[in-house]
């Protein structure tokens, strides 16, 4: 005789974690894609530096600064190095879109530096 499976997936609206992951997920696609085409607007920067804020505070551990600062040092070497430039009609944009990632993912590495500071020598204040 088949047995039913317990049901253990918790409904959506009480687990907040798929928005600030798909939030983030955008806010890289939308700064890549904005710095790729050369759009410049102080209204969507503005934007972008409070999602990557909300996102540093929300989604990701302020325990794991280290890692993902160095990932977020790889991603600036390769915007900063890169001779993507000289490949002939995609380079400019694939460099563009690098560069756009790099700026978004500072304010969350500074926001996750600041938790980890905070929880480290303040305690579990917040």
């Amino acid at each position: 005789m088949a047995t039913k499976k317990a049901q253990t997936k918790a409904p959506a609206s009480s687990d907040n974690s798929a928005m600030w992951k798909w939030l983030y997920v955008a806010g890289v696609v939308v700064a890549g894609v904005a710095a790729a085409a050369g759009f410049a607007n102080d209204i969507l920067s503005w934007v972008l530096v409070a999602v990557g804020i909300l996102v540093g505070i929300f989604f990701f551990d302020s325990d794991d600064v280290m890692n993902f600062g160095l990932r977020y040092l790889i991603v600036l070497a390769l915007a900063a190095a890169a001779p993507l430039g000289g490949v002939p009609a995609v380079g400019g944009y694939i460099s563009g879109f690098v560069s756009g990632v790099a700026v978004f993912l500072g304010p969350v590495v500074l926001t996750m530096a600041v938790m980890n500071f905070a929880k480290k020598y303040f305690g579990n204040m917040m």
